[in-house]
């Protein structure tokens, strides 16, 4: 069975919720503070959950946030294929949450930027295999590390870019270098809107498709609207399942999850999406980034 890899930063996601949010120099009591594993953690649990074989690539630290992301990766039988920095800790994202589900981030780097193209070769993907990529990945330090092993996968091999904010704001030769590996795309609208400058969401994927080339498959989400899916020509929208939100963190990175793990489950993009769509709807219920549910929690939803 394919398995469904990520090279992304493992981090600790420590999340405030505040009323909203202080001006500059200014103060915010915070109502609730928890503690949770995030970054790549959620995709991977997000697949484990499905009943995909995981793992994970990224470097991972010493001390009490390289535990917790251990520990929860473990919980759902994550593999991991490096070994712990001995030097630091991972790091850890503030994520300050609004009433209204909305979020900011402050980040502060840590072991879980110490890869080198020979950490991430450690995955040993084979053809079928799904390769997760994170546009945060592609800021130094991690950058070349990061092209060097993308560069130097066997063919075969699916390529899966979920691009985050920052790609578009990238150099056009470094979005070149990556998208000419890539075989799938995932992400959110503003995501693909800032890339292709165009407003009709509807036009995004297949401009996607031709940025990168024919052979790629573009999934678009668009919240409570669901998704677009585009390959071998052929768009389809596959609608929502509309939920009261309490948390949108992870949302996205649960839908990437569980596609790809119905993906290397056999399934075809279109049903895979709207498993996709399901968990997601399920996972803005539930606070936190390890907010997943399980296959059997989706057969129930859809049912």
């Amino acid at each position: 069975m394919p398995r469904v890899l990520h090279t992304a930063q493992a981090l600790v996601d420590v999340v405030v919720e505040v009323d909203a949010l202080p001006p500059r120099g200014g103060n915010a009591n915070v109502r609730r503070e928890q503690w949770y594993a995030g970054g790549a953690v959620t995709t991977l649990l997000a697949a484990a959950r499905t009943g995909a074989e995981a793992v994970h690539g990224g470097a991972h630290g010493v001390g009490r946030h390289g535990d917790l992301v251990r520990e929860r990766l473990a919980a759902d039988g994550v593999a991991l294929s490096d070994v712990p920095r001995e030097d630091a800790d991972t790091g850890y994202c503030i994520v300050m949450l609004e009433p209204s589900a909305e979020r900011t981030f402050l980040t502060v780097y840590g072991a879980e930027r110490q890869v080198s193209a020979e950490s991430l070769a450690r995955l040993a993907p084979a053809p079928g295999d799904l390769v997760c990529v994170s546009g945060y990945t592609l800021f130094e330090p991690t950058r070349e590390p990061l092209l060097e092993f993308l560069e130097s996968l066997p063919d075969g091999v699916e390529v899966v870019l979920d691009p985050g904010a920052p790609f578009a704001e990238f150099p056009r030769d470094l979005q070149d270098r990556v998208l000419a590996r890539t075989t799938v795309w995932t992400s959110n609208a503003d995501e693909a809107r800032a890339l292709t400058g165009l407003d009709a969401l509807e036009d995004t994927p297949q401009a996607l498709r031709r940025r990168i080339g024919s052979h790629a498959v573009v999934i678009v989400r668009d919240g409570d609207r669901g998704c677009l899916v585009f390959h071998h020509g052929r768009g389809t929208e596959i609608p929502a399942f509309p939920q009261t939100a309490v948390d949108t963190n992870g949302a996205g990175d649960t839908h990437t999850g569980v596609l790809l793990a119905e993906r290397a489950l056999g399934a075809d993009w279109e049903s895979a999406a709207t498993r996709a769509n399901a968990a997601a709807a399920i996972a803005v219920t539930r606070r936190g980034t390890e907010s997943a549910p399980t296959r059997a929690e989706v057969d129930e939803f859809l049912a």
